[in-house]
């Protein structure tokens, strides 16, 4: 399953909080979705989950009404190092091109990737923006704002790192059918 034509579509849930983190607690990943989605054959072939169990958070009233994740099954996760040695392990994540919605994705990995090697190779595609330009939006919109947008079902749970990178890999292939997907 190598090569250029297989775009890894990533997506994070990380602890949140209706304001402010607690006094000594930190945003962190504790899922991390992923599509494979073959660019050539225009589809997506596989949908994954990892849990990460946080190390400096726990999991707060508000993330699980927003995410619908416990703190209970996040206890059950890998640690984040171990998540990006499986990235890379499996998925090829430091050859294979990704993509997210907005650099928030990319930007959690790198805050968290002070001593943990980043899984990711340099070849980032910020979706949100790509949609943004190639439907003439003012500014970008948020991933189920869009899907009304190109006409596609919002599939699955919202705020669910997998069900949210199959959501986004139908738009990554929407704005490849019509030839707005770099690369």
């Amino acid at each position: 399953m190598r090569g250029s034509h297989l775009l890894n579509v990533i997506d994070v849930e990380a602890t949140c909080w209706p304001s402010a983190p607690p006094p000594g607690q930190v945003s962190e990943i504790i899922e991390i979705g992923l599509t494979v989605v073959d660019l050539t054959t225009r589809t997506r072939l596989a949908k994954h989950r990892i849990l990460v169990r946080p190390q400096q958070s726990t999991v707060s009233e508000f993330c699980t009404e927003l995410t619908g994740l416990t703190q209970s099954e996040v206890d059950t996760g890998v640690t984040f190092p171990e998540a990006c040695a499986q990235l890379t392990a499996e998925h090829e994540a430091g050859d294979r091109s990704w993509t997210s919605w907005g650099d928030y994705d990319r930007k959690q990995f790198q805050r968290q990737c002070t001593t943990t090697p980043y899984p990711f190779g340099s070849s980032h595609t910020n979706a949100k923006t790509t949609f943004a330009t190639a439907f003439n939006l003012r500014r970008p919109v948020g991933m189920a704002q869009a899907l009304k947008i190109a006409g596609l079902p919002l599939e699955g749970r919202h705020h669910r790192g997998d069900d949210d990178s199959w959501n986004i890999a139908a738009l990554v292939l929407l704005l490849a059918e019509r030839g707005n997907w770099p690369g």
